[in-house]
């Protein structure tokens, strides 16, 4: 289980570059439209995505973190590329 804020979600999206969306979807084999609900904050307790009001638009835990560990990595290999 993971825990952070939707504001932070909001920021690792936004830092993806263009076409990310479906690359997470692809490598995870799961649909687009997932991975974008996903930002969004449209998960629900039944996608193990939970939000519980708080800071930076609430906490946000993730029963299921791959979404998050994938979006993740492609920020880090676009902000270091050569």
């Amino acid at each position: 289980m993971t825990r952070t804020t939707f504001n932070r979600l909001r920021e690792v999206k936004d830092s993806l570059p263009h076409g990310s969306m479906d690359a997470i979807a692809a490598e995870l084999n799961i649909p687009a439209d997932q991975v974008r609900a996903f930002f969004n904050g449209s998960g629900t307790p039944e996608t193990g995505y939970h939000i519980e009001p708080g800071p930076d638009g609430g906490i946000v835990t993730l029963d299921d973190s791959r979404i998050l560990e994938v979006a993740l990595r492609k920020a880090w290999e676009q902000k270091n590329a050569l």
